[in-house]
């Protein structure tokens, strides 16, 4: 189906088959919880024993998972903050603030930027409400050099992918922008509850377990930057200014739905099916995989791959007159002399 020519009526289809996903599980919810959070500890200490004993095998494996269930914990907690992962508001509410020394995300704060994204998705008079500054074309051509410069270099992959995760979790975290707005004390708690957990962890297994929590979570940090970035950025993607804009179109074509396989989906928590997530974001992460694969089975869905989601770092400008993604103009130019020239 070609989204943005859907029919009231189709929008309304998937809105009532969606519906039925979107039934939270508690002992499906808890128990997944558990198990994330042992797949963390089990990861953390192969890691640290793996190091020790010189098995460096053992130890990058406990990385990865590591890295992974932290992941996979911040997306547990993000369905927290939606209400959806619990049956009962107190329970998300209380297992998502005991998520943040893990995330490194403070609950609060974690669950306001995220509502603000759902409400602007899409939305080009509010693309700093997104997780990934776009410019668009326009504003790239009306742009200084030096601006550009900074843009390019924000852009560019190996900036964006580790600078970002190191300065959003373990800088702005720390006292986010909006924490006059959620309020200071969940903040400071925050903060004193990460400090005890980090003194303990150094109490127990000294600077080596520190540089390990740091390794793995940065690590973590990165992989949750590279599936924010193509959640929103990719070919078939979509942008659009009120009052013409359709917040369905923004969730269903302006969210992709990355199929990059069953053990990507099992550590990112099916968060990678991002586009059910938006329309409807009372879906749980343990559901939101069979929902887009049996919605699959009565329309098209758009999915991404590897190869496809690679690509998708090219792109680096919303071009408003062809309704696209593109990237840097120069660099576009390069690769058609290129291919004319084969």
């Amino acid at each position: 189906m070609d989204i943005l020519s859907g029919s009231a009526d189709e929008f309304r289809q998937i809105r009532v088959f969606t519906h039925r996903y979107a039934r939270p599980n508690d002992i499906r919810a808890l128990a997944a919880y558990l198990a994330t959070f042992a797949a963390y500890a089990f990861g953390f200490i192969a890691v640290f024993w793996g190091l020790g004993a010189g098995l460096w095998g053992v130890a990058v494996l406990g990385w990865g998972l590591t890295a992974f269930a932290i992941v996979r914990l911040y997306v547990i907690q993000h369905d927290c903050g939606h209400q959806s992962y619990f049956s009962r508001a107190i329970w998300n509410d209380w297992a998502g603030q005991l998520l943040s020394i893990v995330s490194l995300s403070p609950y609060e704060t974690m669950k306001s930027n995220h509502n603000r994204h759902h409400r602007y998705v899409g939305d080009l008079d509010h693309r700093e409400d997104g997780e990934v500054y776009t410019m668009t074309l326009a504003e790239w051509e009306a742009a200084s050099p030096w601006a550009r410069r900074l843009y390019r270099a924000y852009r560019a992959p190996w900036i964006m992918l580790p600078l970002g995760a190191l300065f959003t979790y373990f800088i702005r975290y720390r006292w986010p922008k909006n924490t006059a707005t959620v309020g200071r004390r969940g903040v400071l708690l925050h903060n004193l509850a990460l400090g005890l957990w980090l003194t303990a962890l150094w109490a127990v297994a000294g600077e080596l377990g520190l540089w390990i929590w740091f390794g793995t979570s940065l690590t973590a940090g990165i992989l949750g930057v590279f599936q924010v970035y193509l959640q929103h950025n990719f070919e078939e993607t979509w942008w659009g200014r009120r009052p013409d804009l359709d917040p369905r179109v923004a969730a269903l074509q302006g969210s992709s739905a990355l199929n990059l396989g069953w053990l990507w989906d099992l550590g990112t928590g099916n968060i990678a099916y991002h586009d059910l997530h938006h329309f409807n974001p009372r879906i749980p992460l343990y559901n939101l995989r069979r929902c887009h694969f049996d919605l699959g089975q009565e329309r098209p869905m758009i999915r991404i791959g590897w190869r496809q989601a690679l690509r998708a770092f090219r792109l680096k400008l919303w071009d408003e007159a062809r309704q696209c993604l593109v990237a840097f103009p120069a660099d576009q130019n390069r690769r058609e002399t290129a291919f004319s020239q084969v």
